[in-house]
């Protein structure tokens, strides 16, 4: 069965780990407008990042600078270089998860 285009695997091609002392900090995940588009994703809002030991939402840069196939990765924990992650969009709509945090 082929392999669905909004799941498509990553793989980290660049990766910053900020200091307390920097001005921009947190979870960021950067791909080009292409690999953000397949997704449903855009510029700003927050994608699952899947990495091979944990997940983490990180918020949405379009930079064309980025190969299609590739991300860069700021703050993001328990990934490294040449690593395969997924990006997914929040499905924050699902009626399964609805009565839980009421």
């Amino acid at each position: 069965m082929a392999e669905d285009a909004r799941n498509r695997v990553l793989r980290v091609a660049a990766f910053v780990g900020t200091r307390l002392s920097d001005p921009d900090r947190g979870p960021q995940v950067r791909l080009n407008a292409g690999e953000a588009h397949t997704r449903l994703l855009v510029d700003g809002e927050l994608a699952w990042v899947h990495g091979p030991r944990r997940q983490e939402l990180a918020t949405v840069v379009i930079d064309d600078t980025i190969k299609r196939g590739d991300v860069g990765l700021r703050d993001v924990a328990g990934v490294s270089l040449s690593e395969l992650v997924r990006v997914v969009k929040p499905d924050l709509d699902s009626h399964t998860r609805r009565g839980h945090f009421a």
